[in-house]
């Protein structure tokens, strides 16, 4: 059952249209006597191999975005926990680390989740402010008499989370090549339509039902691959079922606050 509902996720009433389009042109060449016994190699060619190799690269980039996320995440607890230790008895830093951190992340998963340019979206400047205190913050360990060797070990880990922000950050921003991307969206629509005098040709060859049955698995197998491209597309948005999940905050929450 999971199985079937994950494959029913990616059957839209995009796949439906162009489902119909393909048996409305079956139709009509059966009905015309326009038959043809077209290569199926070229499909291979022409539509299968560039939307493979796009799902590829989507796929390579989610499990990117994954690895950053996870050293974000880690390093983010280090300075929670470099917050709260290293200053020894004194009060408040570990508060202040751990709400920063927290807001950061918060921060972080709004701005992801939204497109760039959209209207209403997180502005960068809002996590880059939060990165500031967090190195503000640091000067105030400092002077709490936390050594120097341990405030530069604190501003590797700030380093790191900068550079895995910047790496979801370029994920959600540049995607799979815009002209690939019209020429799979193009042919995958079209094929299924163009191909109508092969169904066509089946249809003679054996039965109408065998003709209409292949130009609808045609249809639904192309249509299907483009619809999981697009649900790799952005691992941020929390469409598809292999996005990566950015509400995180609560867990870290729990996991950041000491125990009595």
């Amino acid at each position: 059952m999971p199985t079937l509902r994950s494959f029913l996720r990616i059957v839209d009433l995009h796949t439906v249209v162009v489902s119909a389009l393909a048996l409305a042109a079956t139709a009509a060449c059966i009905r015309w006597d326009l038959r043809a016994d077209l290569p199926t190699a070229l499909i291979g060619i022409a539509v299968i191999f560039p939307i493979v190799f796009s799902i590829h690269s989507a796929y390579r980039r989610r499990e990117e975005a994954l690895g950053a996320f996870a050293s974000l995440r880690a390093h983010a607890a280090a300075l929670a926990w470099a917050h709260r230790d290293w200053p020894g008895e004194a009060d408040g830093h570990g508060e202040r680390g751990r709400d920063l951190l927290l807001r950061l992340i918060r921060a972080i998963a709004d701005l992801l989740a939204t497109r760039r340019g959209d209207e209403g979206a997180s502005d960068p400047a809002v996590v880059y402010g939060l990165l500031s205190e967090l190195s503000r913050s640091h000067e105030t360990l400092r002077s709490a008499g936390v050594s120097s060797g341990e405030v530069s070990r604190a501003n590797q880990y700030l380093r790191h989370v900068v550079l895995d922000f910047e790496r979801m950050r370029t994920i959600r921003d540049y995607r799979t090549p815009r002209a690939l991307r019209a020429y799979s969206r193009i042919f995958l629509n079209a094929f299924p339509v163009l191909y109508a005098p092969y169904f066509a040709y089946l249809a003679a060859e054996s039965s109408a039902a065998i003709g209409y049955t292949v130009a609808f698995v045609y249809s639904l197998v192309l249509v299907s691959l483009d619809n999981v491209q697009d649900a790799l597309e952005n691992p941020f948005d929390a469409i598809g079922e292999d996005d990566v999940d950015l509400a995180v905050a609560p867990e870290l929450e729990r996991l950041l606050t000491p125990s009595h």
